[in-house]
C-alpha cells in the first residue's frame, strides 16, 4: 500500500458505512452471494452488488464463481494491511492531538503565571 492513490481509493471504499457493514458480514460468514448478503442489508441487490465491486476493485474481497453463483470472501492480508495502515494514521494523529494539547497546556499556564503578577486585586 505505497501508491498514494491505492490509498486514496482504499480509503474511499472503506469510508462507506454499507461496505464496512458487508466486511463485517463476510468476516462473520467466510463467503456470500450478493443475495443471502442483502437479506442483511437495508439496500437492493443490485446496490450490494455495486458496493461489492467497489471492495472488489480495491482488494478487499474476491469473487469466485460457483455454478450460477458469486461467491464473495474477504481478502484477510488485504484486510489486514489496510488495517495496519488504518492504525498508523490513528498512531499519527494520536501524536499530533497530544502535540496541540501539550501546546494549549503550555499557553494556559503562562497565561495564569502572566495575569497573577499584573497588581489588580479582587476588591474595588
Amino acid at each position: 500500500m505505497s501508491d498514494p492513490h491505492e490509498d486514496d481509493d482504499l480509503w474511499d471504499a472503506m469510508a462507506d458505512p454499507t461496505r464496512r457493514k458487508l466486511l463485517d458480514l463476510l468476516v462473520a460468514r467466510g463467503q456470500a452471494t450478493a443475495t443471502t448478503l442483502t437479506a442483511d442489508m437495508p439496500v437492493s441487490r443490485q446496490a450490494i452488488s455495486k458496493h461489492l465491486s467497489v471492495l472488489q476493485r480495491v482488494g478487499l474481497i474476491d469473487a469466485h464463481r460457483q455454478g450460477r453463483e458469486v461467491r464473495y470472501e474477504v481478502r484477510e492480508r488485504r484486510l489486514a494491511e489496510a488495517t495496519g495502515a488504518l492504525s498508523q494514521v490513528a498512531n499519527r494523529w494520536d501524536l499530533r492531538l497530544r502535540a496541540i494539547k501539550q501546546l494549549a497546556e503550555q499557553a494556559h499556564a503562562a497565561d495564569i503565571g502572566g495575569s497573577s503578577g499584573n497588581g489588580l486585586t479582587d476588591t474595588p
